[in-house]
């Protein structure tokens, strides 16, 4: 349901300007079908988050069946991603998944996903185009 509130972007170009024109705050863009389950449990914890981060975060989701424009260039083979964007640069994030360019598992608990972004948004604020996770997601790895 949480997928229903949030803004939707529904094409590429949409996409790059949500990127592209946010001057202050991280972009955070969910990547996937909106009837899979994982994008479906992602989309309530984002939406259920949205007003707390709203001062440093901007977060959208996009329908990969519906925009498969980025599904290449993003490795988005997944079910579900979230990514992180800050004034035109893709935020990268360590969770200890081996995989920092993305999250690809869904976090069930409101203040970690707060605090991620938090994270991402201080680091990227400090021109770091890495960040380490405050939490340790190694029991997530996918084979």
């Amino acid at each position: 349901m949480g997928s229903v509130f949030l803004p939707h972007l529904h094409s590429g170009w949409h996409v790059d300007q949500a990127i592209v024109t946010e001057e202050e705050r991280l972009v955070v863009i969910r990547f996937g079908s909106d009837s899979d389950r994982s994008c479906m449990l992602m989309d309530e914890i984002l939406y259920s988050i949205a007003e707390k981060v709203v001062n440093f975060a901007a977060i959208y989701v996009c329908d990969t069946t519906e925009v498969p424009d980025f599904n290449e260039m993003y490795e988005l083979q997944d079910p579900m991603t979230v990514m992180f964007f800050y004034k035109n640069k893709h935020m990268r994030c360590d969770f200890g998944t081996g995989n920092n360019n993305k999250m690809n598992f869904v976090v069930d608990n409101k203040q970690e996903m707060i605090d991620i972004i938090e994270t991402v948004f201080r680091g990227a604020r400090r021109n770091k185009g890495l960040v380490v996770s405050p939490y340790d997601y190694n029991y997530k790895r996918i084979q």
